[in-house]
This record gives structure tokens, C-alpha cells and sequence, in this order.
């Protein structure tokens, strides 16, 4: 039975498991306001979060709250992203919060996050698209209100840094409705202007709202088809707007866009000196190696004494000739005994030798088979005769002239035994020297043999 039952922890595990897997409680965006908000002494931040309806605890770790602009307090309503947990020991749903802003500037920084990743998927921030800055400007297109204190400090820096840089101002709006037409207008500007090879713009700081211009999508997308390398320079250095993005080089200020876009004169000028003090220098080393290096083949014993190194020269000359001519004919003579060598080998080996050689064993061949043909011709004559000798004894015509006779039936069957005859009958007699025909007159039967 207890089988059935969970414990209050494998629940609570479960149930967090759940939470912490369902995508649609990740980057979670709330509406609320704050409550029982409480600064931890390690930084982070606890409270709660409340509307009319409900209410859920909240937790802002100080590596997230570090970020923020404001300072939370109870009563504040504000904009906040984060994602859905459990905190076991309590068995709590609360929210991770990662990002807040007060409700009021919260709707520009959900615009801003959603412009932000849009263009972030079309590449607009990639490196690869952005410009070189030009390393010495020759024009410099400036791009922001006239009558701020960013065009004074950009100015100014430009003057005492690179005074030769022509600086062309084209005054926009910096703020307000009209301020991001204004700019993006004065960008198609500063482009058309053949000689502008570098454009800053930029603004002084201010609040999210007057900063806003240069978070329009307007803004970014002239700043993207500028052919021209642009610095962009708004705000503090703690701003970070969409232009400052998509443009080719970011400056935390506009005095520091004014140092990013020029080089100093006067830096120049030292690293000018400091070159020529090298060169000077390595050729003044370079001078006296060479004039001590002419000098030193000066006294040489060559420039010295030229005829007597001609001298010696000769006789190394015509010592060299007689080695040479020497080496010629020991060589000559080497080739030629080699050459004897294979004379004599080719010689001794001539084919006319082989022939001979050859015809000679054929010679002896037939003679020893023709040896061999009659050794077997004679050993089969006598093998022959004494063969005929044998067939001369058994022959029955030899047997017939010593007396004997052969009888004959009267069908010319061989009559062997009396047992063929009968009195009457007519039989024939073969001799060696004729036939009898004759008819028997008495059969007489018995043992021829053991009568005698």
C-alpha cells in the first residue's frame, strides 16, 4: 500500500521538473508592481510582484541586478522578464527575473529588444559588414545638433588632434518626433558628398526618451547603406543605442568619436621624429660598415700587391694544366685498357666458336643414335630367327615328310578318333606329296600306344 503514496519531496521535485521544461514559462514578460521588496546583503533582490488578481514571489540575483538604472522599491510598478521556478524548501512557484525597467520606460525597451533582435537576424550587426575607419580623413562629415555641446567637443578635439581634416557639420534633429527623418535624411546627405570619407554622428547624453531617435529602425537602416565608414557616438558610455550597432565603430562620447576618427598631429609628429631618428641613425650604422668594409679590402694583400697575386695566380694557372693534362691522359689510358677488355671478352665469346661447338655434340649425336638403331636391328633379326626356327619345328608339313599323313571326313573335318568313322565311309588322306581318297573297310577300336 505504501507503494501508492509519493513524499511531499519527489512531489515537489516532480512538479519542478514540470515548471522548469515547459518552454512557454522561459522569458516570461510581466506587468506588476512591486511589493515586500527586500536588498539582500549580498546584492540580491527579493520581493514580491502584484496586480488586482494575484501575486508571485520574484528573486533578481545581483549578477542580473547590477544592470539596472533604477533603484526598486515598494510601489513600483514596473516591465520585467525572467523565467518561471520552484524553490523547493518552500515548495514555491516564483520568477527568475532577469531584466526590469519602471512601466513607464518599458514600452520603449520592449521596442528596443524587438528591433534589436530583428536586426540582429538580418546581419546588421555583423562584422563582416562593417567599414574600415579611415586612418587619415581627409573630410569629415559631423552629424548631430548644431548647437549641443557634442558638436563643440567634436569639433574642437578634431582641431587639436588633426587640424589638415576638412569638417563639414550637417545639422539635424537630435530629439523629438522629427529628430530620426532629420538624421537618416542628413546620412543620404553626407554620402552624396563625393569627398566625405568618415562620418560621426552622435548626440550628448540624456534619458531613454531623448536617446530614442537613435533607436529607430529608420536611423539603423540609413546607417546600413551608408557606403561610407560611419562612427557613431550617443550619449555616455553606459548608452548603448541601435546605431551604435549597426554603425561601423562605436564611441562611448563624442569627444572620444572625434579621437577614434583622426590620428593626433602631434603624435604623429613624434612618431615622425622617432622614425627619422631610426633611419638617420641606421644609416650613419650602415655608412661606417660599408666604409669600413672598403677600407678592409683596401689593405688587402689583392689591392696591396695586385701583380703579385697575378704572379702567383700564373703559376697556379700553369700548375692546375700540368695536373689537368696529367689527369687527361691517366684517364685516356684507363678508358682504353677497359676498352681492351671488353675486346678480349667479346672476343672469347664469339658466336662462331658456339657453332662449332654445337655442329660437333650433333655429330656425336648421330652417331651414337644410328650405333643404337642397328645394336636394335641385329638384336631383333636374331630374335626373329630363332623365332622361325621354332614355327619350322611345329609346322606339320615338316611332321607329314617324316611319314605321318592327316585324315580328312567327307565334309573335310580332321578325323581324330575312330569315333568319326564307320565301316563304308569314304575319307581322304593328305601326304607330303599328294591326296588318297579311300573308304573304310573295318573299324577296329583300341589303344594304340599301350598296345605296342
Amino acid at each position: 500500500m505504501q507503494e501508492k503514496y509519493l513524499t511531499v519531496t519527489a512531489l515537489t521535485k516532480y512538479i519542478k521538473r514540470k515548471i522548469e521544461t515547459d518552454k512557454h514559462l522561459k522569458n516570461v514578460w510581466l506587468q506588476a508592481e512591486i511589493s515586500n521588496f527586500n536588498l539582500h546583503s549580498r546584492g540580491h533582490m527579493y520581493f514580491t510582484l502584484k496586480d488586482q488578481g494575484a501575486k508571485i514571489s520574484a528573486v533578481m540575483f545581483a549578477s542580473d541586478n547590477q544592470r539596472l538604472k533604477f533603484t526598486p522599491e515598494n510601489g513600483t510598478k514596473v516591465i520585467l522578464r525572467g523565467d518561471i521556478g520552484l524553490y523547493e524548501p518552500q515548495g514555491q512557484y516564483q520568477i527568475y527575473v532577469r531584466d526590469m525597467q519602471p512601466d513607464g520606460i518599458g514600452a520603449l525597451y520592449l521596442a528596443y529588444e524587438e528591433l534589436k533582435k530583428k536586426l540582429t537576424s538580418e546581419g546588421l550587426f555583423e562584422d563582416s559588414r562593417k567599414l574600415p575607419i579611415q586612418a587619415f580623413p581627409n573630410h569629415i562629415a559631423i552629424i548631430t545638433s548644431p548647437t549641443g555641446a557634442a558638436v563643440r567637443d567634436i569639433i574642437t578635439t578634431l582641431k587639436r588632434r588633426y587640424p589638415s581634416a576638412k569638417r563639414t557639420i550637417i545639422p539635424v534633429s537630435v530629439q523629438g518626433k522629427n529628430a530620426a527623418p532629420s538624421i537618416a535624411e542628413a546620412l543620404k546627405k553626407a554620402n552624396s558628398i563625393e569627398s566625405v570619407d568618415t562620418i560621426i554622428i552622435g548626440r550628448g547624453g540624456g534619458s531613454i526618451e531623448e536617446l530614442w531617435a537613435f533607436n529607430e529602425e529608420i536611423v539603423a537602416r540609413a546607417i546600413e547603406k551608408s557606403h561610407k565608414p560611419i562612427i557613431s557616438a550617443v550619449g555616455h558610455e553606459t548608452d548603448f543605442t541601435i546605431s551604435d550597432f549597426v554603425a561601423d565603430l562605436r564611441a562611448p562620447t563624442p569627444t572620444a568619436a572625434a579621437e577614434l576618427a583622426v590620428p593626433s598631429i602631434e603624435e604623429l609628429k613624434k612618431t615622425i621624429n622617432q622614425y627619422t631618428h631610426r633611419l638617420h641613425h641606421e644609416f650613419k650604422s650602415q655608412l661606417m660598415t660599408h666604409k669600413e668594409r672598403i677600407q678592409s679590402l683596401r689593405n688587402s694583400y689583392a689591392f696591396k700587391y695586385p701583380a703579385h697575386l697575378t704572379r702567383q695566380k700564373e703559376q697556379d694557372l700553369d700548375r692546375l694544366v700540368v695536373a689537368l693534362s696529367r689527369s687527361s691522359n691517366q684517364l685516356i689510358e684507363n678508358r682504353t685498357n677497359t676498352l681492351r677488355t671488353y675486346m678480349e671478352k667479346l672476343k672469347a665469346n664469339r658466336p662462331d666458336h658456339l657453332i662449332r661447338e654445337k655442329k660437333r655434340d650433333v655429330h656425336e649425336l648421330h652417331k651414337k643414335m644410328d650405333q643404337t638403331i642397328q645394336t636394335t636391328i641385329d638384336r631383333n633379326e636374331h630374335r626373329f630367327s630363332r623365332a622361325v626356327d621354332k614355327l619350322m619345328i611345329l609346322n606339320p608339313l615338316e611332321t607329314m615328310k617324316r611319314g605321318y599323313s592327316i585324315t580328312y571326313g567327307d565334309k573335310g573335318e580332321v578325323i581324330k578318333s575312330t569315333d568319326q568313322v564307320k565301316t563304308g565311309d569314304d575319307i581322304n588322306l593328305t601326304l607330303q606329296d599328294g591326296f588318297l581318297s579311300c573308304k573304310v573297310k573295318d573299324v577296329e577300336k583300341g589303344d594304340v600306344f599301350n598296345d605296342k
